[in-house]
């Protein structure tokens, strides 16, 4: 696994690890408190998560686990509470949630990346003697345990998948633009020249999108400008140092590709670019009907173009993916983020246990299979990565699944959450024209200094 600073590298191996928790659903519960009571509300077991119209896969899981639990469990409810919701509003909803334990749900669909944070606010419970009692717990790679982990090294979650990030390219148009429909791109400059060619041969049709707003939040740092910035030879954070970086070369450059997509008009429009549901019109509207030529995005696109109300039959003839090449075409080529989800167990939960189990019924192998291929996921349990269903359901999952010994990690400090929303001002503002590149990396600087202290940085 290449390793670079700032990084959590995850071994191809985690990539094939076992979630097993099958059979734990079945387990009855403890007999302490009524599960996730509410108010008042006995024997009703709480789970929040995100839905939204592109994303129902975790939905309909929930509901399978819902019903099967119920039917372990005389006696226990499970609610089910969608938060609908992008993204950086379902994190807000979520901690105004937690913050009451009136309203504090039981189970949480967690982003990997809150775990710390959450977990150093005392949102999460650590369930580690849970999970000492699951056999199947001795499976887990070192490296996925560390996804689940707080500061203080206790486990706060079951990861769910991972995922990786290229560019998906629509090879009819780019037949119609004189482009190769084999496309591989080999540096930045090779992305941003099909772009331009795309915008002088078909000039109705958007060349490139890379998110750029805050409202896109995560999607804007992790899926767009990390993406950048970890094909330079820059990082976010020296993880031997264990501190900050402040005015690398490689966060300028970045930057500056911002500012000649936006400059150039290459990416779309400003108020589409800047809307909060720019992303759930990429994969359901702008790639399907042929107005997008490239999109660096998720590998989970596929997932709702298989099947369901997003369905798009003729993605495979229509679609081509390509990895996001290094900045110049260094070593190791190309590049990718993955991040991930897990279920977690609040910290108000009653019984802790009836949760977990939960999460048992969940994660079995049966329901990580639906949940990995209709979420285009790549499969964290070794049953479901290696099992002929999951392999055959979606022609993406090779593509995708072959990034992992690019790929990179956001990292995982309880501050990071904060810095995020400072590279998401810093995108947008040279987006927009509000700041040249090298302003927006000073206000950038100013403020991961304010955030984490000038202790914690260091120059690159």
């Amino acid at each position: 696994m290449n390793r670079r600073p700032g990084a959590v590298a995850l071994s191809a191996a985690a990539l094939t690890l076992t979630v097993a928790l099958a059979g734990c659903g079945s387990s009855g519960s403890s007999g302490s408190a009524a599960p996730g009571a509410k108010g008042g509300d006995a024997g009703t077991l709480t789970v929040a998560y995100q839905r939204t119209s592109q994303f129902t896969q975790l939905d309909a899981v929930l509901k399978k686990a819902k019903s099967e639990y119920e039917a372990a469990h005389a006696g226990t409810t499970v609610e089910l509470v969608p938060i609908e919701a992008e993204q950086d509003q379902y994190f807000t909803k979520l901690a105004l949630m937690n913050r009451s334990a009136s309203t504090a749900p039981d189970v949480i669909y967690e982003d990997s990346f809150q775990v710390r944070s959450d977990a150093a606010a005392g949102y999460l419970a650590p369930i580690d003697d849970q999970l000492k009692a699951w056999s199947d717990w001795s499976q887990f790679d070192d490296t996925a345990k560390q996804a689940g982990l707080g500061d203080d090294g206790k486990t706060y979650g079951v990861s769910m998948g991972t995922d990786t990030r290229a560019l998906y390219y629509n090879k009819k148009l780019f037949a119609q633009a004189g482009l190769p429909t084999d496309w591989q791109p080999k540096t930045w400059d090779d992305v941003l020249a099909a772009a331009r060619t795309i915008k002088a041969k078909l000039p109705d049709v958007t060349p490139f999108n890379i998110y750029a707003g805050k409202s896109t939040g995560e999607g804007t740092s992790m899926q767009g400008f990390e993406m950048l910035l970890y094909g330079t030879d820059s990082t976010l954070f020296d993880t031997e140092a264990k501190k900050w970086v402040t005015g690398s070369q490689g966060f300028k450059d970045s930057l500056n590709f911002y500012k000649t997509v936006y400059g150039e008009k290459l990416g779309p429009d400003l108020d589409l670019a800047l809307d909060a549901t720019v992303g759930s019109r990429v994969s359901t509207e702008l790639l399907p009907q042929g107005k997008l030529a490239i999109a660096l995005d998720g590998s989970w696109l596929p997932g709702q173009w298989i099947k369901g109300d997003n369905a798009w039959p003729q993605w495979e003839d229509s679609i081509g993916y390509a990895p996001m090449p290094t900045q110049k075409g260094q070593a190791p080529g190309s590049t990718s983020m993955s991040g991930g989800w897990l279920l977690s167990v609040g910290a108000n939960a009653p019984d802790k246990k009836a949760a977990v189990d939960f999460i048992g019924t969940a994660l079995n192998r049966e329901n990580s299979l639906k949940y990995a291929t209709e979420n285009s996921q790549i499969a964290v349990r070794k049953d479901v990565a290696s099992d002929k269903d999951y392999l055959d359901f979606n022609p993406s999952f090779k593509f995708f699944s072959s990034l992992v010994p690019v790929t990179h990690f956001r990292p995982a400090t309880p501050d990071y959450s904060q810095i995020s929303g400072a590279i998401q001002v810093a995108v947008e503002s040279v987006a927009t024209g509000a700041a040249t590149p090298d302003e927006a990396a000073s206000t950038y600087d100013q403020s991961l200094v304010g955030i984490v202290g000038e202790d914690k940085t260091q120059a690159s």
